[in-house]
């Protein structure tokens, strides 16, 4: 008889079978929730899951909004060579503005810890640069003749801000800017040179040109590898990240108002020239408050009558005089 309490080896078995089974279940039923909640962590603290260099994770996070950028209806027309003189002048304009406040909180700041490892004033800076573009398409008072679009002006506050009040986000500026230019900005250079017929001296041409760089790869590996030895915490990092794509939306509203400024009927800007019209019409003709004041017809010919003849009587009585003296004397002469 089986003693009370006790089990059967074959029951013992089946329980110790059906025993590993539920631990084996609960083992993977925790690690799912483990892995789950990695996820959710990742989604909520992003910065887990990005690159650990910082120019890579740039790389990664600006890519949709680079691709963006490159299909703005500018830009395409642009790589097609559907560009104008007045377009690229445009653009070349308000260049030199974002640029100008670039490197200007870029000298504010140059000695910042979260910038001053990517400070290559002689290799990259481009303000001098663009003068001397629009100097050669404008002329010595280029300066009058520019002017500062809407959008513009908005990356320019942009720039200023971030160098006065966030400058450990100038860095996510200055890549956006510099590294673009020392990439697609020579695909640029080609076609604005062949399609606007530029000297390939280079004139007008400044702003690609970076007589500081050598090697545009190798410089590049430099700027990533200096950008990278910047410290700086996962919280901050995502702040430089978002700041590099704020950048790229800025230069995508950039383009889209040059698009529909080109897309207008051209009209000198000049304060002078909208000034001269005015300045020709005035004096040759009176306007009444509703319109020219009307000339009844006798007046008209009594007002060309006078506008030939002096008007005042002692010199038209002496005229006469002259006249009928002459004539007598050539009678007396002809005899």
């Amino acid at each position: 008889m089986q003693e009370k309490g006790c089990l059967t080896p074959r029951l013992h078995s089946a329980l110790t079978e059906e025993g590993r089974r539920e631990e084996d279940n609960r083992g993977a039923q925790k690690k799912k929730e483990g892995k789950t909640r990695e996820m959710e962590d990742s989604k909520a603290h992003g910065s887990e899951s990005m690159p650990g260099d910082l120019s890579e994770a740039l790389k990664e996070a600006t890519k949709e909004v680079h691709e963006q950028a490159e299909s703005t209806e500018f830009m395409k027309n642009f790589q097609k060579g559907q560009v104008s003189l007045r377009e690229f002048k445009m653009v070349m304009a308000s260049l030199y503005y974002i640029y100008s406040a670039l490197e200007e909180e870029i000298e504010h700041n140059k000695d910042h810890p979260a910038f001053t490892a990517v400070y290559f004033p002689s290799e990259l800076h481009r303000n001098a640069a663009l003068q001397q573009d629009l100097e050669y398409f404008y002329g010595p008072s280029w300066r009058e003749e520019i002017s500062c679009p809407e959008a513009t002006q908005k990356y320019v506050d942009r720039l200023h801000y971030v160098g006065q009040h966030e400058p450990e986000l100038l860095v996510a500026h200055a890549y956006t800017r510099y590294l673009g230019d020392l990439s697609g900005g020579q695909v640029l250079k080609k076609i604005a040179q062949k399609v606007l017929h530029l000297p390939s001296t280079g004139e007008g041409l400044e702003f690609f040109t970076f007589e500081g760089v050598s090697s545009a790869t190798k410089f590049k590996q430099l700027y990533r590898s200096r950008m990278n030895s910047i410290e700086m915490d996962p919280t901050m990092k995502k702040r430089v990240l978002e700041e590099a794509k704020r950048a790229f939306l800025l230069n995508i509203q950039v383009f889209e108002e040059l698009q529909k400024l080109v897309s207008q009927p051209h009209e000198n800007s000049h304060p002078a020239a909208q000034q001269k019209p005015e300045l020709r019409t005035r004096g040759t003709s009176r306007t009444h408050e509703h319109g020219p004041v009307p000339v009844k017809e006798g007046e008209k010919t009594s007002l060309t009558h006078t506008g030939m003849l002096p008007s005042t009587p002692l010199v038209r009585w002496i005229l006469a005089f002259s006249f009928l003296v002459t004539t007598v004397a050539v009678g007396l002469f002809a005899m």
